[in-house]
């Protein structure tokens, strides 16, 4: 294989242009092909990117041995088919976020790569922020102390998807982001939600997860609300974070703030004293998500190195939302992880 890394993308909807855009723009890889169902998304790649060929049959691309990589950005419900059939062609894949609608397709994918010795990832962006990266770091490195608990709001007025609930499209990124900062693994999940629009999937739901050592994360997502807020709060025995995703520049805030407890021989008597110090605003990189990921993916290709988010990591993002939905099913009921 050269230096660079030949490319193929499926799926030019939402996701996809940002997809082609980040690879465009790289030294290290060229997108050959670009998928679409649609001809006038075809039309619009043709007009921006002359140098690629537009097509509306997948298996053109998988078929041409000089595709070394297929990238997946479309609905769910053809994430499994789509990725089996690139990984059976002898191509690497990168698939956009959930990796597949179950568990058992997620396994099977990874058990295919494996067998073929090809890189299989998730597009869990956020892992990829300079903002998440740095909340790991500080996480991992013990300045927040114990954690306590994940606090996350993610809404927005649409957009709505047929295939799967709000859960799959919105709570996917924070269980991406727990998986990466966080050491321990969740126990139990407990999920509510509701459908408003007949004939679809549930558009809000609070999902709360349980963990070791009194930590616990509470995620609210809603297709249905009338302003867009992306807004986590990480609190620790040290130190606290609040982390808005929409803040142009200052996204993450940490705190120094908290409690201190005076034992007594009498628990109903303890002091409970607050703690309030300075506010810290780190210094973020601007580098794009999208750019650092692909960056990423390149390098596992060509050094055999398994990714940050391998299929691994899907299959324990893909397990939550399985069990959260059947918990959201039971009105609620906790369901063992």
């Amino acid at each position: 294989m050269s230096d660079v890394i030949n490319v193929g993308v499926i799926g030019y909807g939402y996701w996809g242009p940002n997809l082609v855009r980040n690879f465009a723009e790289t030294s290290f890889a060229r997108v050959l092909y670009v998928s679409d169902l649609n001809p006038s998304r075809l039309a619009e790649v043709k007009k921006r990117y002359p140098d690629i060929t537009p097509t509306t049959n997948y298996r053109e691309m998988l078929a041409d041995s000089r595709v070394d990589a297929v990238v997946i950005a479309t609905p769910v419900e053809t994430h499994f088919q789509l990725s089996l059939e690139a990984l059976a062609a002898g191509k690497h894949v990168l698939v956009e976020k959930p990796l597949a609608s179950s568990s058992e397709q997620v396994s099977r994918l990874i058990d295919e790569a494996a067998r073929r010795r090809l890189v299989l990832m998730v597009d869990h962006t956020f892992v990829y922020t300079p903002a998440v990266r740095k909340i790991h770091e500080l996480v991992r490195n013990g300045q927040l102390g114990q954690i306590y608990y994940y606090d996350s709001v993610r809404i927005n007025l649409g957009l709505f998807h047929h295939d799967v609930n709000v859960m799959f499209d919105l709570a996917v990124h924070d269980l991406s982001i727990l998986d990466f900062v966080l050491n321990p693994r969740p126990q139990a999940v407990s999920a509510i939600g509701m459908c408003h629009v007949p004939g679809n999937p549930e558009n809000i739901a609070y999902i709360t997860l349980f963990f070791a050592d009194n930590l616990i994360a509470h995620i609210h997502v809603n297709w249905l609300a009338p302003l867009k807020l992306r807004r986590t709060l990480i609190g620790g025995s040290n130190k606290m974070i609040v982390y808005d995703d929409l803040e142009p520049s200052e996204k993450i805030r940490i705190y120094d703030k908290g409690i201190t407890v005076q034992s007594t021989e009498d628990i109903y008597r303890m002091k409970v004293d607050y703690r309030s110090g300075d506010v810290w605003i780190p210094n973020l990189d601007r580098s794009e998500a999208l750019s650092n990921e692909i960056q990423h993916f390149a390098q596992c290709i060509q050094k055999n190195e398994v990714p940050l988010t391998d299929g691994q990591a899907g299959l324990r993002v893909v397990k939550i939302l399985e069990a959260a939905s059947k918990s959201m099913q039971e009105r609620g009921r906790p369901v063992e992880l």
